[in-house]
């Protein structure tokens, strides 16, 4: 990113004179990767980034040298190939980038010219520019507002595409602008804007706009950002102010942090180890030749041998068949394995994954959608869920559902949490008969009588209850759409929340019905004139964010001329703020607020103030100031909030009732069973999240619980007569206190032959205590892993990340991050694991996520069933690739201690070539995309089937060494079977005798049927597919050395080169000379079978008297299996090809010999 001054950005509006030589950046945008000019150098440089197709270079360019054991086509055919494959991947991505490109680019757009509106594309827009935009259309730049076809300058805009939210928001124009409409008003505007320079925050902007020489602040409720689309409005004129890759949108699109899987960063190391043992092997050869090299050996011809065979300088002989050797034994590393995961990875993704029925969410219309392909394994190897509470355990539809008004308690219903929470106590609950004045709509749930119709007015404080009301319809940022009647009307606010309140507003008579761009209209039905609209000036507007945690509006009355100031926000920052005296209703709001935080209500406390005219313009001259900064703008205008938002009046608290999402407390109990460790990290007080912890099975009766809590007695006592010091010193001690004590018991508990599992619930303050010290931190850890459940309350969207940090870095375990809301980015991507909840909160969780579900629900097909299966499938695929080439790499080796550790190859150059390629390609491929150790349904009903992936059965050292192992052992059989059994002595019929070239022949063929039967039994769920490739595999082998031997030396020709090998001379009819000796057949049938015979017997002595989880799950599936698939395909895949649907949803009785023994065994 560039780096900028502190000098503000300038721009003359409409001068591109004045414009010219300050690098503003054009409009085009470009997100393809390459261009035509530098695809190949480009896409190259890309694949040969990766260190193993560097390697695969390295042992090409050294083929091809005369030290090569093998002609360059051995090597260059399979890394030809590997390169080909991702770079037509690379190529078909980006020439739909490019299509996408073009498009955008030439949009067409309205721009002053001349002193004319002309039509141009968009990608020709420069900053500075006067633009027209239509209604209903996308903007084309970042835009600061001048004028709208509203006469107050007010448009709408949605920004669907920037952060997912389809609600409408209000832009306004200044009033000092609002007129300047036209070709005419923008040819003779002298303008210009100082703003702040590009950056990626999209809720924030700095800037003045300069008329004439006056300086007017520029806000983000000025300026309309690329990617929104006009609402409302027939057209809008603006300025400029940021284009192409400097706009906030584009600036937003840099590349999320990389996230790399344990499995693969184990594949690393995986890698290494097998270079320093084909090092090794090398280092072996290249010493045994020179002490085997005599002048003696006349019959070698050594004294007219070329340098690298010279007896007489031994060392350098060593030196070069060092080099030989490492290409001849550069098999031992697959050089298709990363092609071959990605597409794995691919296929998942896109056939099974996205089109699972199960994760489905019909209401929403929303599949699951899986934003990356590299993380699918590590889905299966969770050990941690960092949740957010609000929408995401919770369906974030708010519901109006009780209130306090000076002291009384409003409302008589029953919640969920409450009803969960009588289920957990034993207590019966008595449900209230509802009124027939309750009253039900989106948002409003409530019932008691004394506030409606009017009723309120009986009661003593009739004026406070007023005042609640007019809170409730004035203090938010709502936008009404449609017809302005009661039942008609429709709410576009920023969060349910808001709506809820303003919807409750309308419901107890004092309905907010227009927003002008300084005032809001409601009717106040119970006026003392009788029903009446009641016009407010709105001066100010202190909006709401995390660290404020607090919403408040100035206004006007046009009845009286008073001015007041009206507040909402969480009960601590509003009772910090209350007035010392004449709070009669502290108290008791107090234990209202309790009471509602245990049955698991949101609350927020109301407060007003009525202001002195003298005190606010001196107020405003300093807020004013703060508005226009160009230097921590935000900063100052929170600073200012604080001198007016003092002295507050309580009016009441609302309480709103979020209930949980369908499913949530079974898949919370599922995911504790299969033994992930759950966080649940809220904003929420600690009575209500503890009561929601119960309600979602987080929490149960069996667990010990701590509450860490930063308001206990003695701290409060603190709070009210000690300094700041004092103060702070206290609350660490005690917050260190209440630590000790939790993580005393728990290490001892840990020590009890049946531990009480334990449960922390801490709020953020004692959050921030642990965070102050890397010794703090650690207790808070140490703490944290010896828990069940932790539930983190009143936390910020920083905490949440700083919590998820400590466990990845702190314990290195594997993490996933859930959320739904902006403010849980943070997690989601400090997370191994991302997960968003596409819900009420927008979209911008989701575009961080790496994985996106539409409910919490679907959290358990994703983890327990396409986590798992993925995990242990790429497990199979990486082992099975690496004992496969060891096989073969180790028959070379073998052969070359008969060969004086000469470097002199085995088999032909195209056996080599086509080993990876052809013959063993496919099987992997399928079982990498549709084994299954146990059905989906199993991998549900048995959950612990899960601890598998957490302990990392199928890829810790001891299976990988079991796989390479049994390569090894099954390298020896496949060497010495042939060559025992193929003496030079044998001969065919005719007597021929048989040469090197035949007994490499009859090896090979040994190779390819045994590692392809290998595979077969690491198979635990056949179908057709796996045996066409496995079974196919072993009939290409025969098809193409059929062809090959058949084809005389020279008859492949191109010019003067040559399509065969420099061995095909001694191959020509080679496998017909084979198939006239007994000996061949008998090896065929010998050979696997002593290879393949040892693994046989452990499998079957592990399943009878050593089996796993899963081996019983196999037996228990086999045994019930009725022919018939256990789930209707049609029910759990969209779309995906009935062949996909078949395989991936469902298991006909099948074949359960594999995954028996050791995870290599399955």
């Amino acid at each position: 990113m560039k780096v900028h001054t502190m000098e503000p950005r300038e721009i003359s509006a409409g001068n591109q004179a004045a414009n010219a030589g300050k690098g503003f950046q054009g409009n085009s945008i470009r997100t393809s990767k390459y261009t035509s000019v530098n695809f190949f150098p480009k896409a190259l440089y890309e694949q040969f980034r990766r260190v193993a197709n560097l390697y695969f270079l390295f042992i090409a360019a050294f083929s091809c040298t005369p030290l090569s054991p093998v002609t360059p086509v051995s090597n260059t055919v399979p890394l030809v190939f590997v390169i080909g494959v991702s770079l037509l991947k690379e190529l078909y991505e980006d020439l739909k980038r490019h299509k996408s490109d073009d498009e955008v680019n030439s949009g067409k757009c309205t721009i002053l010219h001349n002193g004319k509106f002309v039509e141009k594309m968009w990608k020709e827009i420069q900053v500075g520019d006067y633009i027209k935009v239509s209604g209903g259309t996308s903007l084309p730049c970042d835009i600061a507002l001048i004028a709208s076809t509203n006469p107050e300058g007010v448009t709408f805009v949605e920004t669907m595409n920037l952060d997912g939210e389809t609600n409408l928001k209000m832009k306004k124009a200044l009033e000092a602008t609002v007129n300047l409409t036209g070709e005419e008003a923008l040819s003779k505007l002298n303008a210009s804007v100082e703003c702040e320079h590009p950056n990626n925050r999209l809720y924030t902007f700095t800037g003045n706009l300069i008329i004439d020489g006056e300086k007017e602040s520029l806000g983000p409720n000025q300026i309309l950002l690329r990617g929104c689309s006009l609402r409302n409005t027939s057209y809008i004129e603006g300025i400029v102010i940021f284009t192409g890759h400097e706009t906030k949108v584009m600036m937003n699109s840099l590349a999320t942090p990389s996230k790399r899987s344990s499995v693969e960063r184990s594949l690393d190391k995986l890698i290494l180890f097998m270079f320093a043992l084909e090092a090794t092997m090398c280092t072996i050869d290249a010493i045994g030749l020179p002490s085997t090299l005599d002048k003696k050996q006349w019959y070698l011809g050594l004294e007219d041998a070329v340098w690298y065979f010279d007896p007489d300088n031994k060392l350098l002989v060593g030196v070069a068949n060092w080099v030989t050797l490492l290409v001849l034994y550069s098999t031992l590393i697959p050089i298709s394995l990363y092609v071959s995961l990605e597409i794995i990875k691919f296929v998942t993704v896109q056939s099974f994954i996205n089109n699972d029925r199960t994760m489905y969410h019909a209401e929403t219309d929303t599949p699951a959608v899986a934003r990356t392909s590299n993380l699918n394994e590590e889905l299966g190897q969770i050990q941690y869920i960092f949740s957010d509470k609000t929408g995401t355990l919770t369906q974030n539809l708010m519901e109006f559902f009780k209130c306090s008004i000076a002291g009384e308690k409003y409302g008589s219903g029953v919640t969920e949490i409450q009803r969960a929470n009588a289920r957990r106590t034993g207590k019966e609950i008595v449900m209230p008969t509802r009124s027939k004045d309750a009253r039900v709509e989106r948002g409003f749930n409530f019932d008691d009588a004394r506030l409606m119709h009017g009723r309120w007015q009986n009661n003593a404080k009739a004026d406070v209850h007023k005042e609640f009301f007019r809170l409730l319809a004035l203090c938010h940022t709502v936008i009404p759409e449609g017809p302005k009647t009661v039942d008609a009307i429709k709410y576009q606010a920023s969060s349910p929340d808001e709506e809820a309140l303003v919807v409750a507003g309308k419901q107890f008579g004092f309905f907010f019905h227009t927003r002008n761009l300084r005032s809001v209209i409601i009717k106040e039905e119970f006026h003392p004139s009788g029903p009446k609209d009641v016009s407010y000036e709105i001066l100010n507007v202190l909006e709401f964010n995390s660290t404020r945690k607090r919403q408040s509006t100035i206004l006007r009355s046009e009845d009286d001329g008073q001015i007041i100031l009206y507040c909402k926000g969480a009960d601590n920052v509003i009772y910090d703020r209350l007035k010392l005296t004449g709070n009669e209703y502290r108290e008791t709001t107090k234990t209202h607020l309790q009471e509602y935080g245990e049955d698991g209500l949101r609350t927020l406390c109301l407060a007003y103030r009525h202001l002195d005219a003298g005190d606010y313009e001196q107020w405003n001259a300093i807020f004013e100031d703060a508005r226009t900064s160009l230097v921590d703008r935000e900063e100052k205008m929170d600073a200012a909030a604080e001198l007016i938002e003092k002295d507050l009046l309580l009016i009441g608290c609302t309480a709103i009732e979020d209930k949980l999402q369908n499913g949530v407390p079974e898949s919370i109990e599922q995911l504790a069973n299969a033994g992930l460790k759950i966080w649940v990290l809220t904003g929420d007080k600690v009575e209500t999240a503890i009561n929601i912890g119960f309600a979602c099975s987080l929490l149960t009766l069996e667990q010990r619980r701590f509450v860490i809590d930063s308001e206990t007695p003695a701290i409060v006592k603190a709070e009210a007569n000690c300094d700041s010091a004092e103060f702070s010193k206290i609350l660490r001690q005690e917050i260190m206190s209440q630590m000790g004590e939790a993580l005393a018991w728990g290490m001892k508990e840990q020590r009890a032959t049946h531990p009480q599992p334990l449960a922390v619930v801490i709020d953020g303050k004692a959050l921030q205590v642990c965070f102050e010290t890397e010794m703090d931190k650690r207790k808070l850890l140490d703490l944290g892993l010896l828990c069940k459940a932790v539930v983190c309350c009143r936390v910020s969207p920083l905490q949440k990340a700083l919590v998820t940090t400590l466990v990845k870095d702190g314990a290195h375990q594997i993490t996933l991050g859930i959320g739904d809301g902006a403010n849980d980015v943070g997690m989601i991507q400090s997370a191994h694991i991302g997960v968003g909840i596409s819900g009420c909160e927008g979209m911008q969780a989701v575009m961080a996520s790496d994985f996106a579900i539409a409910q919490f629900r679907f959290l358990t097909d994703l983890l327990l069933v396409h986590g798992r299966w993925s995990y242990i499938r790429i497990s199979k695929v990486i082992g099975y690739f690496f004992y496969k080439n060891t096989t073969y790499t180790f028959t070379n080796f073998w052969f070359n201690l008969y060969a004086c550790y000469s470097g002199q190859r085995f088999y032909d150059d195209y056996y080599q070539s086509f080993y990876n390629v052809l013959f063993t390609s496919f099987p992997v491929l399928i079982i990498g995309l549709f084994d299954q150790d146990v059905s989906k349904t199993a991998s549900l009903r048995v959950p612990g089937l899960y601890g598998a992936g957490q302990r990392n059965d199928f890829f810790k050292t001891e299976v990988l060494a079991t796989w390479i192992g049994m390569g090894l052992f099954q390298s020896l059989i496949c060497f010495y079977v042939p060559v025992a059994a193929m003496h030079p002595t044998s001969a065919t019929e005719d007597g021929l005798m048989l040469g090197v070239w035949a007994i490499g022949t009859a090896a090979y063929s040994c190779i390819i049927m045994t590692v392809n039967i290998r595979l077969a039994l690491a198979v635990s769920f056949h179908t057709v597919y796996h045996h066409i490739c496995i079974w196919g595999s072993i009939a290409l082998w025969y098809i193409f050395i059929l062809g090959y031997c058949a084809v005389k030396p020279g008859h492949l020709e191109m010019g003067s080169i040559s399509m065969l090998s420099d061995t095909s001379d001694n191959v020509y009819y080679l496998i017909y000379q084979l198939f006239e000796c007994p000996n061949f057949w008998l090896i065929l049938l010998i050979t696997p079978t002593l290879a393949l015979l040892p693994e046989l017997l452990i499998m079957a002595c592990t399943r009878w008297f050593f089996p796993r989880d899963y081996h019983i799950i196999q037996e228990q599936e086999a045994i019930f299996a009725s022919g018939s698939p256990d789930e209707d395909p049609e029910k759990s895949s969209i779309d995906a090809g009935v062949a996909v649907q078949g395989v991936n949803q469902s298991r006909p009785n099948k074949d359960s010999n594999g995954g028996v023994g050791s995870e290599a065994w399955n």
